[in-house]
């Protein structure tokens, strides 16, 4: 509970992952890859249930082992490749009514914390926001992004003030979602549809905590960073 709301967790993990095979109970440091994410949840100091949204039975067993609860099976169609994760947010609050603030923590995120989940919530309820989400440092600055036309030239993508320095150290700070918290008021949440609009906070997360694992290689980076590592 924060400022007196109550606080449901969801961490969504469907099955049938294709470019890493049962990705989100795949060995990462001697617990499935989904531990990290309940292990973080179960120690935060806000959160006041955990629940997983899967449509797979291995998935949900390995959840319940590690102490998240599993109140329901989702629906195959709401666990397809094409799935919006805001329908998947919906029906875990239909299925799970009397919260105030839900969370949304994906599997793909282990290195992210209590603290980092913690501190999203205190800065959208600090800020009286209706929805916060974790960024990290942007890796290029979209001043210095660029397309490029069928004979080749160059436009950039967003472009700076008139005269504005381009040196690095000049630019303005630049920030990236990482995926690892979305957090947001239930009633404006089912209004909006959507935790960001130009009232969303984002609360900063280092680069080093921000690996959102996607690709056979992003388990592998992650795997060497973490000790005792399957």
């Amino acid at each position: 509970m924060i400022d007196g709301l109550r606080v449901l967790a969801i961490i969504p993990a469907r099955g049938g992952s294709k470019g890493i095979p049962d990705k989100n109970i795949a060995p990462l440091g001697g617990m499935p890859l989904i531990g990290w994410t309940v292990k973080a949840a179960r120690a935060s100091e806000h959160i006041d249930e955990v629940i997983l949204s899967s449509d797979d039975d291995k998935i949900i067993d390995e959840a319940r082992k590690l102490g998240c609860n599993a109140p329901f099976k989702r629906s195959p169609m709401l666990a397809t490749d094409t799935s919006a994760s805001i329908d998947v947010v919906m029906d875990a609050l239909d299925r799970t009514p009397g919260y105030d603030i839900v969370v949304l923590l994906q599997p793909t995120s282990p290195l992210r914390t209590a603290a980092d989940i913690d501190g999203c919530l205190r800065a959208m309820v600090n800020t009286a926001a209706p929805a916060a989400v974790t960024v990290r440092p942007a890796a290029d600055h979209p001043y210095l992004v660029f397309s490029q036309d069928d004979q080749g030239r160059l436009s950039h993508f967003t472009r700076p003030p008139e005269g504005a320095s381009l040196r690095r150290q000049d630019l303005p700070n630049a920030w990236c979602l990482n995926g690892a918290v979305y957090a947001a008021r239930c009633d404006w949440l089912r209004a909006s549809r959507s935790f960001l609009s130009p009232q969303t906070v984002g609360f900063h997360m280092p680069t080093d905590r921000s690996i959102d694992i996607d690709t056979p290689d992003d388990l592998a980076r992650v795997r060497s960073l973490v000790p005792f590592a399957s």
